[in-house]
């Protein structure tokens, strides 16, 4: 023991706590070297026989990475060809607080046996601990002790190899001081750049190098310039920042880019409840190089600066800009709003924390000969385009790749960065597939083998231990009701009529919980995907296939673990008892949507299984009427589902998914049970029950919908959940059928985003949508990690199952709500996206198609448009760059928009041409363009013909 150190501590009742806290050391640590003979390690890590070729290094050498280096470059540290380093335990604690990134990174980096990372725990060595010295600050003290180590390893090493070509330790450091000092102590040093630009057999490596500090400011600027122009204002510091927020002079908010119009973003400032804001921000300068999802300082402009959201649709169109501001489009941008409502305006003063990661997209190749300098186009618009250096763009020209960025200089209209890797051709359906699970942070990678070895031994059966804690259940008539090609089944029902005349439902869920234990590899890697990602044609689980298809599926005529939630129901749909059990049960039949629906239809059919499915529907049937008159929404929006090609795999038709009774009799019962249970887990632990709740809209999200009835003479009150859905039951129109369609598709993009939360963390526990005071997710969970926590929770409320202290730790459940809204969204986003590009390749061989759609929102140079029968929406410019514009007027009021003669209202019906715009490889979207009315200079004739498909070509 080097000393022991004795403090006060204050606990949170008040009183105080003696803390010791004492410090070992060791000599018996090893270096991790197979040349070593003094240290008795039986797998030396460290090999003798170094395989990089460096110029600067002829001699066989072992390299020491500062922090700065671990944190700055690690995409140069996971390449192959970097190995035999050595990590100092000082750097990986000083990584591990300041990026838990680039920690994860290292760690898995140090686990590979081939790359040859050794740990080495300088800090608890007898010979390389230093402690801190008076006036020596906590940075300066790491970089000595690094220092002290690198020095030690050059000693310890020194005495195992003769002659000039002997071993030798290189610490690898941009500080220019850390440097210099480890030279005068006689040890070898490099900047980091100079050791990798030395590896002349490796050039590759120079593109994955990040920009250091001093590199940043003049990297991408003119040589020649005398003045170094200043596009942007410079970022506060920390330190006034943080003054400035206490006071109320800057907002603290995270920055959100718009999609629609890259000149301009919103700040959401989080506040107690309703008093959350949106700061608008407007102009280059304002926006100040913050990037999408930065946590960022603003300060409000003067209340007559204040400016509305543009109703202008403004994306950067490619072409790479100069440094300087593009003062045309900014007042373009500025007197569209000037005619609205005036939104908090505000200028970003400074970034918190940067929330930059590796962006997928593609290089715009420099039309200067020769030139090493390129433009990096993201595939997210949101993010701006990046400068990067490498010398392998003809390579790279039409590959979708990944870019880092490393900085943005005041100086510079775009940020730098460098290149990461490659991901394959654009275009290319496995590389679309795999940029857009990156994009959207879909954790995708195969199962490890540490996650794998928690799974149940096969074959599996259950034992009479499971038997004797459960309910035998076998004997019911218990069906699943799932979409077509389901195999991860993870609910199912029955009903019967009992004795004295009401009725037992019972709904199964899947006890993946029972193969799930708290804390293990398998546990985490579920908690942290979340969720599992359904995208067409291929599917992301969230736990492994032999529990997510096999033993947790509740399939047909096999024995299952379930947890059943058990009712007695009488003919009005009221319930009369409540319990639930693990159970066995054992699935009659598993059924499709369409199947239960032609049993429940078949007047013939008259076996148990039709019975138990007729009970069923007639319940929910009535459920559903109780709920909707309690105020339930009733909302809509399109769904589609593609048909694939067997061979090869691409859309050979699209329509939207049609709903049946069958569809609404399963969500009755599942919201039913989620309601149950949510109930139940909430009675017996008040404090950190995992539950969902939806937040009802502040009233300002409603006016688009308020006006789009207006436009049709209908009125929509929007004072509860039950108002709403009244008024979009009356809300009629003539000989217009699809308006109270189109009314409810407007209502949904009102509405909040549901959340999970922790009950002991929150007082607002209602769903707005179901007009619930209570609700969870417990029908699900072999697709959901939040169910499985619900599971957990209530087998702890009936004594089916132990508890553990991370499950009554309100503050970590709370910490894991955050990860499963995060995974969640995500897992949305990608599903659209999806769909994007699947409808992009389903019109790629169609050509032009001429169909119906209605005017979903009115812009000040657009048209957004509806296609009901694909479920497509897509914009109509009237402002093409390629020709001259049409006379538009637009009033925000209406909101109508003039074209020539003809105005354009919501839900108006149209006539539009539909196709693939390819023109951009990068950003493919399907065109549209007016057919009906008819608009001279505006309008484009209808296609003659719709292009023979493959099959009618093959019926010719």
């Amino acid at each position: 023991m080097l000393k022991s150190k004795t403090f006060v501590k204050k606990t949170r009742s008040g009183g105080v706590m003696k803390v010791v806290r004492e410090h070992y050391l060791r000599d018996d640590i090893w270096c991790g070297s197979e040349t070593c003979t003094e240290c008795k390690q039986d797998s030396p890590v460290l090999q003798k026989d170094v395989c990089v070729e460096s110029n600067l290094c002829s001699y066989p050498h072992y390299l020491v990475p500062d922090t700065n280096v671990v944190l700055h470059q690690i995409d140069v540290l996971e390449n192959p060809v970097i190995r035999n380093v050595i990590i100092l335990q000082t750097v990986l604690q000083e990584v591990r607080h300041r990026s838990a990134p680039v920690h994860k990174r290292l760690k898995d980096i140090i686990h590979e046996k081939e790359k040859h990372f050794y740990t080495f725990t300088n800090e608890h060595h007898r010979e390389t601990f230093i402690e801190r010295q008076p006036g020596e600050s906590a940075n300066d003290r790491n970089d000595r002790a690094i220092r002290v180590a690198v020095k030690w390893y050059s000693k310890h090493l020194k005495t195992l190899e003769s002659g000039p070509d002997g071993l030798k330790v290189v610490l690898l450091t941009n500080d220019l001081g850390n440097k210099q000092k480890a030279e005068e102590n006689g040890m070898v040093a490099f900047k980091f750049e100079e050791y990798i630009k030395s590896l002349l057999a490796n050039p590759e490596l120079v593109d994955l190098l990040a920009l250091s500090n001093d590199d940043k400011v003049t990297a991408f600027t003119d040589r020649n310039f005398i003045h170094i122009l200043v596009l942007f204002p410079e970022h506060l510091p920390l330190s006034r920042i943080q003054v400035g927020i206490k006071s109320g002079s800057y907002l603290q908010g995270t920055f959100r880019a718009s999609r629609d119009n890259y000149l301009e973003a919103t700040v959401f400032v989080q506040g107690d409840g309703e008093d959350s804001t949106e700061v608008l921000i407007q102009g280059l300068q304002n926006l100040n190089r913050a990037v999408h999802q930065d946590v960022v300082a603003v300060q409000l402009l003067p209340r007559n600066q204040w400016l509305a959201p543009s109703s202008v649709v403004l994306q950067d169109d490619g072409v790479a800009k100069d440094d300087d501001v593009e003062e045309d489009e900014e007042e373009k941008l500025r007197l569209s709003a000037a005619e609205a409502a005036r939104k908090p305006t505000g200028k970003v003063v400074g970034i918190i924390k940067r929330n930059w990661r590796p962006f997928c997209g593609m290089l715009n190749v420099s039309q200067i000969k020769e030139s090493t300098r390129h433009l990096f186009t993201p595939a997210d618009r949101r993010v701006p385009r990046i400068r990067i250096e490498t010398r392998q763009a003809s390579t790279l020209a039409g590959q979708r790749i990944m870019v880092a960025i490393d900085g943005w200089p005041k100086n510079s209209r775009y940020p730098n960065g460098h290149f990461v890797r490659s991901l394959g051709g654009a275009g290319e359906k496995e590389t679309e597939q795999e940029v857009l699970l990156l994009e959207h942070d879909v954790p995708h990678q195969a199962f490890s083998q540490a996650v794998l070895s928690f799974l149940p031994k096969m074959p599996w059966a259950i034992t009479p231990e499971d038997m004797a804690k459960r309910e035998d259940l076998r004997h019911l008539t218990v069906c699943s009701v799932d979409p077509p090609g389901c195999t991860d089944i993870d609910d199912a029902l029955h009903c019967r009529e009992l004795e004295n005349g009401n009725f037992e439902v019972g709904v199964h869920i899947a006890d993946v919980s029972h193969f799930i234990r708290p804390g293990n590899a398998l546990d985490k890697e579920a908690a942290n995907r979340g969720t599992t990602v359904y995208l067409c044609g291929k599917r992301i689980d969230m736990v492994p296939e032999l529990l997510s298809s096999n033993l947790c599926s509740l399939r047909s005529n096999v024995e299952r673990l379930a947890f059943s939630c058990i009712w007695e129901i009488n003919h009005k749909a009221e319930i009369l008892k409540t319990r639930f059990t693990k159970s066995v049960i054992n699935s009659k039949a598993s059924l499709t949507y369409a199947e239960a629906q032609m049993r429940i239809d078949d007047t013939n059919k008259t076996d148990d299984i039709t019975q138990s499915l007729r009970g069923l529907n007639k319940l929910a049937k009535i459920l559903k009427r109780q709920r909707i008159e309690n105020g339930a929404l009733t909302l809509s929006s399109l769904e589609v589902r593609f048909h694939m090609d067997s061979e090869t795999h691409d859309p050979i038709d699209l329509q939207t998914k049609e709903l049946m009774e069958t569809n609404s009799m399963v969500e009755e019962f599942m919201l039913l049970a989620n309601i149950s249970v949510a109930q139940k887990i909430y009675d017996e632990f008040s404090e950190c029950a995992l539950l969902r709740k939806h937040p009802a809209p502040p009233p300002s999200n409603y006016d688009v919908l308020i006006k789009a009835a207006k436009s049709k003479n209908v009125e929509i009150h929007v004072d509860s959940a039950k108002a709403l859905a009244d008024s979009l039951d009356g809300a009629k129109v003539e000989s217009f059928s699809y308006f109270n369609t189109l009314l409810r598709i407007l209502a949904t993009r009102c509405m909040m985003q549901a959340v999970y939360f922790c009950s002991g963390m929150d007082s607002d526990f209602h769903h707005y949508g179901l007009a619930s005071p209570i609700y969870t997710h417990f029908t699900s969970p072999i697709r959901r990690y939040s169910d499985i926590i619900v599971h957990r929770l209530l087998a702890v409320a009936i004594g089916a199952d132990s508890t553990y202290p991370d499950l009554m730790d309100k503050h970590k459940q709370s910490a894991l709500c955050n990860n499963l809204n995060y995974r969640h969204k995500m897992a949305q986003y990608a599903q659209r996206a999806s769909v994007t590009f699947h409808t992009q390749l389903f019109f790629k061989s169609r050509g032009m198609l001429n169909e119906e759609g209605f005017v979903l929102f009115v812009r000040k140079n657009a048209i957004i448009v509806l296609i009901p029968k694909f479920g497509l929406e897509g914009t109509v410019f009237f402002d093409t760059k390629d020709k001259v514009s049409p006379s538009l007027v637009y009033d925000e009021e209406g909101p109508t928009l003039k074209v020539e003669q003809h105005t354009f209202h919501i839900f108006d019906r149209v006539k539009v041409t539909i196709g693939l715009d390819d023109s951009n490889i990068q950003h493919q979207k399907i065109r549209m363009a007016l057919t009906e009315p008819s608009i001279p200079g505006v309008s484009v004739p209808a296609p003659e013909a719709e292009p023979p498909t493959k099959k009618q070509k093959l019926d010719r």
